[in-house]
């Protein structure tokens, strides 16, 4: 069983920063692809950024330049740092494991004030 835990959300205003961050109680981390999507209210759940178990990252077109998504190996986390925030980047934030299945965290909810 893969338990993820997000941490690092809260308020900031448009042009702030913010750092998520997701650790993972599970073995051999390191073999898994590991993730961020979000979902705002009222609509789907939407891809953010990837990273895999080689260190091969993509991003969504709309976080692409101002997100960078980084793993600890050694720490068993998953980090995401949030440059130039939006308000149209507000919404819950939720962090996955994948390998042979996807397992989800909890989620951290990320509020951009304008």
């Amino acid at each position: 069983q893969v338990q993820l835990v997000e941490s690092g959300g809260g308020l900031v205003q448009t042009g702030g920063s913010l750092r998520l961050s997701c650790a993972a109680s599970v073995t051999m981390f390191n073999m898994y692809g590991m993730g961020w999507y979000r979902q705002a209210p009222g609509k789907q759940r939407d891809f953010v950024a990837v990273i895999s178990s080689g260190g091969s990252t993509n991003y969504a077109e709309s976080v692409k330049g101002r997100f960078t998504i980084s793993r600890d190996n050694a720490k068993k986390t998953v980090y995401l740092q949030m440059n130039s925030l939006k308000p149209e980047d507000t919404a819950v934030y939720y962090c996955y494991a994948r390998r042979f299945q996807t397992n989800w965290g909890q989620g951290t909810q990320v509020t951009v004030s304008s």
